[in-house]
């Protein structure tokens, strides 16, 4: 199973990206998701979750009102939509199950210079 997650690049302060990820296996389609982050030297954290119908979204505190997660499933797809980025948004972000995630792939790099 893949998760390829990309859309990432580098922006400026108070720009915007979308991030896309798309699964291999349809079964993601009926899964709770999540995006993640690793920022360098930092542990990876969870930062927006969707439930598997897509009517239940969360965020964590620092990116909450900024972010926007979603998801098509008929594409097998989940987005972030990242808008007023800011430098400490900077890291490599990944798609995964919000329960039970394995089989990181390679996430994709986002970079917010100020």
């Amino acid at each position: 199973v893949q998760l390829q997650a990309s859309g990432g690049g580098l922006v400026q302060a108070g720009g915007s990206l979308r991030l896309s990820c798309t699964a291999s296996d349809r079964i993601f389609s009926i899964k709770p998701m999540g995006w993640y982050r690793q920022a360098p030297g930092n542990e990876r954290e969870l930062v927006a979750t969707i439930s598997s119908s897509g009517g239940i979204t969360n965020y964590a505190d620092s990116v909450k009102g900024r972010f926007t997660i979603s998801r098509d499933s008929a594409k097998n797809t989940v987005y972030l939509q990242m808008n007023s980025l800011k430098p400490e948004d900077t890291g490599v972000y990944f798609c995964n199950l919000q329960y039970g995630a394995n089989n990181w792939g390679k996430g994709t790099l986002v970079t917010v210079s100020s």
